[in-house]
């Protein structure tokens, strides 16, 4: 099996603000990868082989295993499938593709080429999740209510793709809240309705209101907003019959009726790794489109309201 005995042989398409906040210091901390290359147009990394292009690297770097996307997702579906043709287990940063139906074929292509496919979703990850799903899994909900709220100038500096379709705009953060709703609520959940607020000069939204439900005819209420810049405020609140919980900085903290629960330190990255390193050895993909189909959704459904212009 892959990476028992010697490091899955990786390389890094994309090295901007995330790869080199959160990529780069997780697989140098993760023994079971070694990081053996990187294409990026602009960006190298220091002490590895640097390609201008995916291709590029594939074509000089036949010993590759695997490959970590962390591209815009309106480029990556083309990457992918290069990657997965070639032979390479491949990691998708969020969100997956810039459509569902493509995130669909790359599924199909990775059980074609008996690859690992694997649709990363961080904030699955912060330490909260999963002892929150836990909770939440024998108790009856009430009601849902999600803030999502940060400034787009400090998360995003001069990314001008984000405001392009494919994009998403403040979906790019608040997929990350529903990557965690879909993780941790009991029910399948669907939108019912959105208001979108969209500036005269660009193409995606700069904040959201979302009403979703389920089966049962739970209230489900999110806010995004990109206009935010008191600090940011990554929240998630659940109303049961037994108590509130509440997930904070992003699943990092959870309290459970204001009082505290120690879930350790934050390891969202690492935690990503060393799940695709699961799937590699074990021959499997994971591939969830629950939460870029929300934002679909929201696309489809939402009612758009022009606002000013805004200059990123």
């Amino acid at each position: 099996m892959h990476g028992e005995l010697h490091p899955v042989s990786i390389g890094i398409v994309g090295v901007g603000k995330i790869a080199r906040d959160q990529h780069l210091p997780a697989l140098a901390a993760q023994p079971g990868f070694r990081l053996a290359a990187c294409a990026s147009p602009h960006s190298r990394v220091d002490g590895l082989p640097h390609y201008t292009t995916l291709d590029a690297m594939l074509a000089d770097e036949p010993a590759l295993q695997a490959v970590s996307l962390c591209t815009p997702p309106q480029v990556r579906f083309a990457q992918a499938r290069a990657a997965l043709a070639a032979g390479k287990h491949v990691m998708l940063e969020k969100p997956p593709g810039a459509s569902v139906s493509e995130v669909a074929l790359l599924a199909e292509l990775a059980r074609e080429h008996r690859c690992t496919l694997f649709a990363s979703w961080h904030s699955r990850h912060a330490p909260g999740v999963e002892a929150a799903r836990e909770w939440l899994a024998r108790r009856a909900i009430v009601s849902v209510n999600v803030q999502w709220k940060e400034d787009v100038r400090r998360w995003h500096p001069n990314q001008a793709w984000i405001w392009e379709p494919g994009g998403l705009g403040v979906f790019d953060p608040g997929i990350n809240a529903l990557s965690i709703l879909t993780r941790v609520l009991p029910h399948a959940f669907f939108l019912t309705g959105a208001d979108l607020w969209v500036p005269a000069n660009q193409q995606t939204p700069i904040a959201a209101h979302l009403a979703f439900t389920d089966a049962a005819g739970t209230p489900i209420h999110a806010e995004f907003d990109w206009r935010h810049d008191a600090g940011e405020l990554w929240q998630i609140d659940v109303t049961t019959r037994d108590g509130t919980l509440r997930l904070a900085q992003g699943g990092k903290q959870l309290a459970i009726d204001g009082a505290e629960i120690d879930v350790g330190p934050e390891r969202e990255y690492p935690s990503l790794y060393a799940r695709f390193l699961e799937l590699i050895a074990s021959g499997g993909s994971d591939v969830d489109v629950r939460p870029l189909q929300h934002v679909a959704d929201a696309m489809l459904l939402g009612r758009r309201h022009l606002i000013d212009p805004f200059v990123p």
